[in-house]
């Protein structure tokens, strides 16, 4: 036997000597899957983190890997969790992670769980590759930066149970026959891409499916009709597309659902009655379609409903009476559509309501039913439904926190047991005929935030309004428009020092036979955002102070008497969009500013010059 034919005899002696004496490990990683991994790993190219830091050559990826398991006993991967949002053994880490998906990770022929979820900054395609992942059942790649597609491929991971894309930019449209083999799939979550085109009708075979969420995509045509097969859907989620036509009569095949959300689409047509089937269902989102006809009276079916919103459609007809019957019902907002009254007594057995909205409907109420003091309202919202007359008494034991009355016809004095409603955060009572001054009892709203009394015939002082108190950190104003009144008076020079004006956004008084001076302590006002003091009889100068308020997007001061120059610092605040002075006395050149402000805003001032309008002669 000579060396070159005793060679093989020699290496195989060797082996089942050494491998004898030293058996492999059983949970050693797989040439295959250390390969896929760190070709992922060369793919990262920021990982501020260091959440692949243990991921190294040299190391056994089974045992000393983060976010690796292997089953134990072929040494294969199984799961890959490296997602941007987890618990530590101290608190929550919110991490990112910047790169592309390898196509080496389809390898991982064993993977069952893939999480690479929250990382923010995964870019690029989802490699066709991963189509090879015959095992996996659960992907998780939401809240990334993913382009392109979903790969056609994803209809062979027959044994997938949670597929979530959600969050990314993924585009173009749902293959047809992608969902025909992803029968076992419970969850599909796809909210918030690009996506376009028809929801494919193979939705119907995945009979196992608890979560649809398609919402905020580009998706369009109709529901398909399959969808009632879905037997077991609880989260359906349509919201923020294209999709048009009818809501198929298959819908009351969904027995499990409790979330029904189709708003912000195209849809148009009736409800069909066989939403009363929907006997689990607890919210009803269908607002911003184009929906029409009456409501269902089998919707009075469904006493698990905590709330319906139904709002800006076109239904006609009446509220039916049946509706009463949802004992369970929290919310409900029938508001912006073509509805009639009366009002049906039958909601008076709605004792858990707490959101009524019927604004801008055809009602011609009159006055609100009296029998609405017996519910147990926090939001009331009635504008434009016809009312008249003064406000009811009843509302002085309220408890009531937003109320919105605006675009009636309301008369009479704003009544001295408002201060009683102490529950207030929002009033809304513009657009109506009160002539009243503002009585001291308003002081004791001591939750009001926001208040809008504008269009009225109010007149007095501003003080009471002004001087309001607050409990702590609530009760600050947000916003205030009492513009279009006969307030009377100046405007108090210490507003800006007033602890309840502290965190105001809006600050609207124009058209009100106010005078005196602008007050330099609305510099002081480091959230205002909106000034507009139009058509106040103010005279003096523009404060520079009101530079101060680092916020002001909008400062309209124009029809007034106000004189001198523009301050430089008002007219180069940071985030200005609109500035308007016209039909004034101002007088000088105007500052350099970087707002792109037309000439319109400054005409009607003889005295000034300078871009936008002609130049300043020397």
């Amino acid at each position: 036997m000579d060396n070159h034919s005793s060679k093989p005899l020699l290496l195989l002696i060797f082996n089942l000597i050494f491998f004898t004496s030293y058996p492999l490990k059983s949970n050693s990683c797989h040439p295959t899957d250390k390969q896929a991994l760190l070709q992922f790993k060369k793919k990262i190219t920021f990982d501020p983190s260091s959440l692949l830091k243990t991921w190294l050559p040299q190391t056994d990826c089974c045992t000393q890997w983060d976010g690796i398991s292997c089953d134990p006993s072929s040494g294969r991967v199984v799961n890959v969790t490296r997602p941007g949002l987890y618990s530590d053994t101290e608190s929550p880490v919110d991490t990112s992670m910047s790169g592309e998906l390898s196509p080496f990770l389809g390898n991982l022929s064993f993977l069952q769980l893939l999480d690479l979820s929250n990382l923010k900054d995964l870019n690029g395609p989802i490699p066709p590759e991963f189509g090879k992942l015959s095992r996996l059942n659960h992907m998780f790649l939401d809240s990334n930066n993913l382009t392109g597609p979903i790969p056609v491929t994803f209809q062979h991971l027959n044994q997938l149970k949670n597929l979530v894309l959600s969050n990314n930019h993924l585009s173009g449209p749902v293959r047809i026959n992608l969902f025909n083999n992803l029968t076992s799939l419970s969850q599909l979550r796809l909210s918030s891409n690009r996506l376009s085109g028809p929801i494919p009708s193979s939705i119907g075979k995945m009979v196992l499916l608890t979560n649809f969420d398609l919402h905020d995509n580009n998706f369009s045509g109709r529901i398909p009709e399959t969808i009632g097969g879905l037997k077991n859907l609880v989260y359906f989620d349509l919201s923020e597309n294209q999709i048009a036509g009818n809501i198929p009569e298959s819908i009351g095949g969904l027995r499990s659902l409790q979330l029904f959300r189709l708003s912000e689409n195209k849809l148009t047509g009736k409800i069909p009655p066989s939403i009363g089937n929907l006997r689990k269902i607890r919210n009803l989102v269908l607002e911003n379609n184009r929906l029409s006809g009456k409501l269902p009276a089998t919707i009075g079916h469904l006493i698990n409903l905590n709330g319906i919103y139904f709002s800006n459609n076109q239904f006609t007809g009446k509220i039916p009476p049946s509706f009463g019957n949802l004992k369970n019902l929290q919310s409900l907002d029938l508001s912006r559509n073509k509805l009639n009254g009366p009002i049906p007594r039958q909601l008076v057995k709605l004792q858990m309501l707490q959101d009524l909205d019927l604004s801008f409907n055809l009602l011609k109420l009159k006055t609100i039913p009296d029998w609405f003091k017996k519910l147990r309202l926090f939001r009331l919202l009635l504008a434009n439904t016809g009312l008249k007359g003064d406000l009811p008494d009843w509302f002085a034991s309220s408890s009531i926190s937003t109320l919105d009355l605006s675009s009636n016809f309301l008369t009479g004095k704003l009544p001295s047991w408002i201060g009683n409603m102490t529950n207030l955060s929002f009033l809304n009572l513009s657009n109506n005929g009160f002539h009243s001054s503002i009585p001291d009892e308003f002081k004791s709203l001591v939750l009001l935030e926001d208040v809008d009394l504008h269009k009225n015939k109010f007149s007095g002082t501003l003080k009471t309004i002004f001087l309001k108190t607050s409990e702590f950190t609530r009760g600050h104003y947000r916003s205030i428009d009492l513009s279009y009144n006969m307030f009377r008076g100046h405007i108090d020079g210490n507003i800006g020092d007033e602890p309840v004006m502290e965190f105001i956004e809006t600050l609207i008084l124009s058209h009100n036979p106010l005078k005196g001076r602008i007050p330099k302590s609305i510099g002081k006002l480091s959230y205002l955002e909106a000034l507009e003091l139009v058509d106040n009889g103010l005279s003096g100068e523009i404060p520079m102070e009101l530079g101060n308020a680092k916020a002001l997007r909008t400062v309209l001061l124009s029809e007034n008497s106000l004189s001198g120059e523009i301050p430089k610092e008002v007219l180069n605040l940071e985030y200005l969009e609109k500035f308007n002075v016209s039909e004034n006395r101002l007088s000088g050149k105007i500052p350099p500013h970087k707002a792109v402000i037309p000439g319109s805003a400054f005409a009607g001032n003889p005295g000034l010059c300078g871009a936008p309008l002609s130049p300043c002669k020397h």
